[in-house]
């Protein structure tokens, strides 16, 4: 087997290894390994072929690389080891409303209550003489100015600043 069949050989179990990194959990240590003996391919194809299939590999790879990532991206997923390291969607309501006191803050939402400190955007507010931490919309909003709880998101209270003070005849 002369040398020039090494480093092609070398090249191709670069691949497989590359593939086999998208399968095996190894920290990337299988990449490592493909891109060194990849490496050693290329350098072994220019110095015992000629100058002009060295840079023919250099250029196959340079276009096969970019195909290589975006299929090996689009088939990942798929693979059963892709499907578990892979969480999918957004956490939906019953989710986020099961872990404890999420009942309780989901309440929350409609309620008008008043800053306690500055939000910026966290901070807290009080509703019905219950301190509550909360995040605003982005906008700072000074101590004791009056917002309502436009959403609950899991643990977060999301609140926005009211223009005019509430009439407080009309809540409990």
């Amino acid at each position: 087997m002369d040398y020039l069949t090494i480093g092609f050989a070398l090249i191709a179990l670069a691949v497989v290894l590359a593939a086999a990194e998208l399968v095996i959990p190894s920290g990337g240590s299988i990449l490592v390994v493909a891109a060194v003996l990849d490496l050693i391919g290329i350098l072994v194809v220019f110095v015992y072929g000629d100058v002009y299939l060295g840079f023919a590999t250099l250029v196959g790879q340079a276009i096969l690389l970019p195909i290589f990532v975006v299929l090996a991206m689009y088939i990942w997923p798929r693979t059963p080891f892709g499907r578990r390291m892979i969480v999918e969607g957004q956490p939906t309501d019953e989710k986020l409303v099961a872990f404890p006191g999420g009942e309780e803050l989901e309440q929350l939402r409609g309620r008008v209550g008043k800053a306690v400190s500055v939000l910026r955007p966290a901070g807290v507010v009080e509703f019905d003489g219950r301190r509550v931490d909360c995040l605003s919309e982005g906008v700072l909003i000074e101590p004791n100015t009056w917002v309502r709880c436009i959403d609950v998101k899991g643990a977060t209270v999301i609140v926005r600043p009211l223009e005019n003070a509430p009439d407080l005849a009309n809540f409990e």
